[in-house]
């Protein structure tokens, strides 16, 4: 498998991490999962993300996910691993893991305790050097890690780190930051790295038009986010917005801080690509009224998809 570049673009997704109803690994959807999103068009998978939920599996599981997944692929398709730990020895370990088996690259999120500028670049570039030649990308969520991270602090990480390779880029506001770092690369002042963007893809077609090269977030339904960009990167950029139009209030339902990856579940259940739409204890479970409220805005979907064609 090739390694992760600063060209990368496209849509990474942030895959689910499937379950029984009794919180096992299920192994089949796992299998099937991969096997949808690859036919959805998807650039690359993201794994043992948040939304993952990467903090509820051990160790073990989370290499044989990895594992699964890299192998499930077979090379056909890039996958990031997240490995995100309280120390930078065990994402170094992780991290060694997964590339042994075939990652492109990893993603790491900064700790809760990052509270400055000059803590953010130290605790970068710390993971820098413990990484050595992986490739791997900074996750700016602000949102959850509760870490801001300046324009000009990645500036500084993106001269002073040659394997960071990809900014996931989650700040909310955050459209100026994306002016702000590709002003900065066009002028030569750092290296353009590949900026992919999350929040459930809500502002995409305005991320894209500020310089953005894809997204790197989990949806359940990824041909959206896959119609975007490959609209953009044609020029087509009103087609882009039509298909954003036609799933947006899914979307927005999806991001509830909560419930929103049990109603994603419950939508990927529905399509068949997993058989449970279970999250790992402890979870949220939707009620009867979300179930209708999901339900409503499928119908209400399909009905605008119908309309553009698409």
């Amino acid at each position: 498998m090739a390694l992760l570049t600063e060209d990368a673009k496209g849509v990474y997704i942030i895959a689910v991490t499937p379950f029984t109803d009794a919180g096992e690994v299920d192994w089949d959807s796992v299998d099937s999962m991969v096997d949808f999103y690859e036919a959805k068009g998807v650039t690359g998978l993201t794994i043992l993300g948040q939304l993952g939920e990467a903090p509820k599996l051990t160790s073990l599981e989370s290499q044989a996910i990895a594992k699964r997944v890299i192998n499930r692929v077979g090379g056909r398709l890039p996958v990031v691993v997240g490995v995100t730990a309280p120390g930078l020895a065990p994402m170094r370990e992780l991290a060694e893991s997964v590339m042994d088996l075939g990652a492109a690259g990893v993603m790491v999120a900064p700790p809760w305790t990052t509270k400055t500028d000059d803590q953010a670049y130290s605790f970068y570039a710390s993971v820098g050097e413990a990484l050595g030649k992986t490739p791997w990308v900074l996750q700016d969520y602000p949102l959850t890690t509760n870490v801001t991270i300046a324009p000009k602090v990645i500036d500084r990480i993106v001269r002073d780190v040659p394997n960071c390779v990809m900014l996931k880029h989650e700040d909310w506001p955050g459209l100026s930051k994306i002016t702000a770092l590709r002003a900065s690369s066009d002028k030569g002042e750092t290296r353009r790295i590949s900026i992919l963007c999350g929040n459930g893809g809500l502002f995409l077609p305005e991320e894209m038009g500020r310089g953005a090269d894809g997204a790197m977030t989990g949806f359940c339904f990824p041909e959206m986010m896959v119609g975007v960009v490959e609209n953009y990167a044609k020029g087509d950029i009103e087609r882009a917005h039509d298909i954003f139009d036609a799933y947006l209030p899914l979307a927005r339902y999806e991001q509830q801080q909560g419930i929103g990856l049990a109603a994603r579940k419950h939508v990927l259940a529905k399509r068949g690509v997993i058989k449970s739409a279970a999250l790992r204890k402890p979870r949220p479970s939707l009620t009867a009224n979300d179930i209708a409220d999901v339900e409503r805005l499928l119908a209400r979907q399909q009905k605008r998809l119908e309309e553009i064609g698409a």
